[in-house]
């Protein structure tokens, strides 16, 4: 199937309840894995690259490859740059071929995240585009920061003024791996929805339990992040086999980490209900 909008797929996870997966990928592997498990679950997925993964290799490298790899088969699959870093890299995958774009000015003030998502927008044409109001803290793939909780009333003149496609919301979740166990504010995420008219997106979500993921998606969480879940499990598979096995060939090692994230493709597809609703 040619990838897809991410638009469609956003507005029917928030009518029916459940939340779509995203899934950073770094490399053709979990780029496989990823598609491997929509397929075995039959589950819509978008596939994501970072700015700091796009400087590993360019967008139109990941598009040709995920897009060779979407056209074989029958799941939707839409490509999403995630925290884009400015309006020129959000052109580039635009121009590359990109089905989703999120440009991420939750650092600057106010007005100027206004305005710079703005311009993503109208760039974007009729690419939805993801924005943030908020900071989500951790260090990820050169993110790095407090936590800056997003307030409903701003949220709301946010998406009205600029017109994005969805919302990334600030409500405890940090990037990377947490410290303690993060303890999200979900009071806080249901009056963001309520304000808000968009589907929302929970960012930094490696590492939050089950029962706090489902209830960001009973209030309002139509997108689920995951990056850092799918690194250590091909990181650790990686080890794994090297420690047990004598030879070179990369092809070995880079098939137990393929199988490792596409066992956590599958568990977090069920887990944010997204089962069956390709």
């Amino acid at each position: 199937m040619p990838l897809v909008s991410s638009k469609d797929m956003l507005l029917k996870a928030a009518r029916e309840g459940y939340a779509v997966g995203a899934f950073n990928i770094e490399n053709m592997e979990i780029a496989q894995a990823v598609i491997e498990g929509a397929v075995e679950m039959n589950a819509p997925v978008m596939i994501q690259t970072t700015s700091g993964t796009l400087q590993y290799a360019p967008p139109e490298v990941f598009y040709g490859m995920v897009k060779a790899l979407a056209d074989r088969v029958a799941v939707p699959i839409a490509l999403h740059l995630d925290h884009g870093s400015g309006l020129e890299l959000v052109q580039r995958c635009r121009d590359a071929g990109y089905t989703s774009l999120m440009i991420d000015g939750s650092k600057l003030p106010f007005e100027d995240n206004v305005d710079i998502t703005c311009k993503a927008v109208t760039m974007a044409g009729d690419i939805p585009v993801e924005a943030e109001l908020g900071t989500v803290g951790g260090k990820e793939d050169g993110m790095e920061g407090g936590i800056q909780y997003t307030d409903p009333a701003k949220a709301a003149e946010f998406v009205q003024r600029t017109g994005l496609s969805s919302f990334a919301v600030a409500i405890g979740t940090a990037h990377g791996v947490y410290k303690g166990e993060p303890r999200l504010n979900i009071d806080l995420l249901a009056s963001i929805h309520a304000a808000t008219p968009v589907p929302l997106v929970l960012h930094g979500s490696s590492g939050v339990s089950d029962a706090q993921i489902r209830a960001c998606i009973a209030n309002g969480i139509s997108k689920v992040n995951y990056a850092t879940d799918l690194r250590i499990a091909y990181t650790d598979a990686v080890r794994a086999w090297l420690a047990g096995n004598s030879g070179f060939d990369p092809k070995g090692y880079g098939k137990a980490a393929r199988e490792a994230v596409r066992a956590v493709v599958r568990d977090r597809i069920a887990l944010t209900g997204s089962k069956g609703k390709a």
